[in-house]
Formats: C-alpha cells, sequence, structure tokens
C-alpha cells in the first residue's frame, strides 16, 4: 500500500470504529485544493467499493458498504497515468511486470489500462506502480461493517504470519490482538493444509503409476493455478483436483458452523481474486493482507507484542506450517506418503519453483517432457508465501521465522494430529481409509 494510502486508511479505520464515519469522510472531502474525482475514487477502494463521485457520495458509499458483495474485480487504476515510468523499450512498470499481458496502451490517449478479459487480478502491478496510481481493493470496512452485527467472524491466518508482526510474537498474542479487532477466534490455515496434504497423497497415490505421470499440485497459490490455466491449459488435466488451504478452511469452518463468517488474512493480493473465482464464491467472505492488517493494528493502537496470550491446544502439524515456504507442500506430502503409501514413497521425485520467471520456465520444460520429477509444486512468490507482495519482513527473515515455528512443532505429520482427526469425523470423514478410498471428501475438491 503506498504510504498516501495507508495514511488515509488509518484514518478511515479510526472513524469507522469510533462512529463518526460518516464525519470524517466528509471533512475529508471538503478539504480546499483537491480532486474530489481522484480522492473518492481512492476512498471508495480503501472502503472495499467501486463508486464515482458524485453530490450524494456519503449515502451511496455507505449503502455500497453495507451491500458489499464479492463479485467485483481486485485490481484497478484510480489514476490516470502517462506512462512516466516507461524504460528503453517503451514498456510502463506494470506492464513489464504483469504475467498475463493485461496492461495495454490507450491507442488514442497513450495511457495504460488494465484489460480486464487478460487481468486475473494477482496484484502484481499493485505492487510495480510506483505512484500508487494502482490499488486493490481493501474489505475491511465490510467486515467492520459486519462485526457491528454480532455476527461470529473467524480470522484464518496463513502459515506465513509467524514472525512477521515481531520475532518474540506468538500466535497466542495474535489470536489476542485478532479478538481485540473485533474477531470470534482465530484459526491457522496450516491445520487446513494437513487435511489438503493428506488429499494430496491419496491424489499422487491415484494418478501417479508409471516412470511418465506426474501430478501438478494445485495447492496455495492462485498465480501458479492462473498460469497454468491461462497460459499451459493442456497441463491441467495434471493439476490435481484440490482446493487451496485457504478454501478448505473455509469450507470446513462453515460446514461446523453455517453462521460463521471466514477472513482469510495472508501476504497475498491474488487470494483476493481467488476468493471469487464463480466455483468458489461464498466459501472465503473477505481477504485482508498482511500489510493491510499491520495498518489496522496501528490505527487501533493494538500492539500483539505487549497483548497477553490466548492459549489454545496445539493442532496443526510441522508439514502444514511449512506450506508458507517454497518446497513446504513438497516436503509435507511427501512425508504424508511414507506414512500413508510406503510402497508408494520411494517412486516421489518432487520440483519446486517459485517466482513467476522460474514457473514459466519449469512448465515450459515440463511441456517439453525435460523434467524427471512427479510431483511439480509452484508457486508465484520468491520463496513463497513467505516472499509475497504484501508481506512486513522480508522473505528471508520470514522463512527463517517460519522455519523455526515449524521445527518447534509438536506435531510433525498431518497424519498424527489427533485435533484434525477429531474434526474430519465432525464432516464425515471417520478415519484415514475414508480419506484413502476418497470417500466424502467432496468437501475438498475442486474440478478445474
Amino acid at each position: 500500500m503506498h504510504d498516501k494510502h495507508r495514511e488515509l486508511f488509518k484514518k478511515i479505520i479510526k472513524a469507522y470504529y469510533e462512529d463518526n464515519f460518516e464525519e470524517s469522510i466528509k471533512a475529508l472531502m471538503e478539504k480546499e485544493k483537491i480532486n474530489k474525482t481522484q480522492l473518492f475514487k481512492t476512498i471508495s477502494n480503501l472502503c472495499g467499493v467501486d463508486l464515482d463521485y458524485d453530490e450524494n457520495y456519503i449515502e451511496n458509499l455507505k449503502k455500497a458498504i453495507s451491500a458489499y458483495k464479492l463479485e467485483h474485480k481486485v485490481v484497478d487504476r484510480t489514476v490516470s497515468c502517462d506512462g512516466n515510468c516507461k524504460d528503453e523499450s517503451g514498456l510502463t512498470n506494470c506492464q513489464r511486470n504483469c504475467p498475463f499481458d493485461a496492461v495495454m496502451i490507450d491507442p488514442n490517449t497513450g495511457k495504460t489500462y488494465i484489460d480486464p478479459e487478460r487481468c486475473e487480478d494477482c496484484g502484481v502491478c499493485v505492487e510495480a506502480c510506483e505512484n500508487g496510481h494502482i490499488m486493490d481493493r481493501v474489505e475491511f470496512i465490510p467486515f467492520a461493517h459486519l462485526l457491528k452485527e454480532k455476527v461470529p467472524v473467524i480470522a484464518a491466518v496463513a502459515p506465513a504470519i509467524y514472525g512477521q508482526f515481531g520475532e518474540t510474537v506468538t500466535l497466542n498474542q495474535l489470536r489476542t490482538a485478532f479478538k481485540r479487532i473485533g474477531f470470534t477466534d482465530m484459526f491457522e490455515v496450516a491445520f487446513f493444509a494437513d487435511m489438503l496434504t493428506l488429499k494430496e497423497a491419496v491424489e499422487f497415490d491415484h494418478h501417479v503409476h508409471h516412470k511418465d505421470d506426474f501430478l501438478i499440485t494445485s495447492c496455495c497459490c492462485p498465480m501458479w493455478v492462473a498460469m497454468i490455466r491461462r497460459v499451459y491449459n493442456e497441463m491441467v488435466k495434471h493439476v490435481s483436483p484440490s482446493v487451496s488451504p485457504m478454501i478448505a478452511a473455509g469450507r470446513v469452518l462453515k460446514k461446523l458452523n453455517p453462521e460463521v463468517k471466514v477472513v482469510f488474512i495472508g501476504p497475498c493480493i491474488a487470494k483476493k481474486a481467488e476468493a471469487k473465482e464463480k466455483d468458489l464464491l461464498g466459501d472465503i467472505d473477505y481477504v485482508l493482507t498482511f500489510e493491510e492488517l499491520k495498518t489496522i493494528f496501528e490505527a487501533l493502537e493494538i500492539n500483539p507484542a505487549e497483548l497477553p496470550e490466548t492459549y489454545t491446544v496445539e493442532y496443526a502439524s510441522r508439514g502444514g506450517r511449512l506450506y508458507g515456504r517454497t518446497a513446504g507442500v513438497s516436503t509435507a506430502v511427501s512425508e504424508a506418503i511414507k506414512r500413508m503409501f510406503p510402497d508408494k514413497h520411494k517412486e516421489v521425485r518432487a520440483v519446486q519453483a517459485h517466482g513467476v520467471p522460474n514457473c514459466k520456465e519449469l512448465l515450459s520444460k515440463l511441456q517439453r517432457g525435460e523434467i524427471d520429477a512427479n510431483f511439480i509444486e509452484g508457486m508465484g512468490c520468491v520463496g513463497g508465501c513467505v516472499g509475497g507482495p504484501k508481506r512486513i519482513i522480508s522473505m528471508e527473515l520470514g522463512r527463517d521465522r517460519l522455519n523455526s515455528l515449524c521445527d518447534n512443532s509438536e506435531i510433525k505429520v498431518a497424519i498424527d494430529s489427533d485435533v484434525m482427526k477429531d474434526v474430519l469425523k465432525r464432516i464425515g470423514i471417520t478415519s484415514v481409509d475414508d480419506v484413502k478410498e476418497r470417500k466424502n471428501m467432496d468437501l475438498f475438491e475442486r474440478v478445474f
């Protein structure tokens, strides 16, 4: 988030929590020498909606927030751009960085625009635009509106969150911090990654029988999945028919309590787009980024490092937590295969790619039959989720802190989590044999 947007977002959050939202927005809009059209476009984006300025702007904004729905684009240009960042090739920063060639030049005006047919809402252009002219919508205010209605809301946090808010900040302190915001509780998405680990192990056993067979994991990264579907679509038949851990979290939590709302928090803009895909609508209600969460904490004067811990039993495994960095999925699934299908384990040959260029290179080699591997893992960000664009600390530091958490996890392999076994029983999966036989696993299925 650009600095000027961050400060504006803080003011909006503070106003909403102090019940003077309308007065504060009017005060911002009535300042002299401002471009009201441009400012209101930015404010509406920071409130999770897309509105144009008119005389009824405040009523329109309040109505749009209360009637918020997921069906919208995530990334949009809020300020017209003259392309002054073009390099010698004639490409702007956002054009050079877009993995899907979705940033175009209008031949009539010479200005850039985002082609909605090509755009995958991955958010790479948001980071590439140094001037803050491209924004991703922030969904916190519609969520805060929901909190006022006393609806149970769960924070589902990505594994990469560990260490983002301080080296000594524990997951139990973060749970307290989320409750201070108004969440009912916090769960690690690593717990639901554990469930996907068992499913991916079964999918490997089901799909890989001969030397040339291979499985492309669909876990975790929407950028990876989008690249396969958009650019390497002949590879789709090899993609595991599994949802991501984020989607699994939403589906399981809503199965256990249909009244609950689920907010995913991670380092990734592309997760906002994943939650809005037609076959996944309703599984996750809102998505926030680590960067947005940091701004929310600051606006509400919440410092996780100074909070007491809200304790819970240990329930997520080392393997599930490893999903937050490159090779984590491969490691977790390989260890699960060793336990579930010991004769098959020796056949596992995993390969990983991280970062868009490396992912494209891996998939191109896979097309040409130049990869000697049968479990293919890709993550769009360098280092995996710990290198996500909306992280707070460096990729290297995030990776090291996550590795430390994983190394100290009481539960090592997903299959050993008694809490997971209990939750699976509550949703109709009574044993590991059910998983092996793919019984009652529809909740974790997705057809590509």
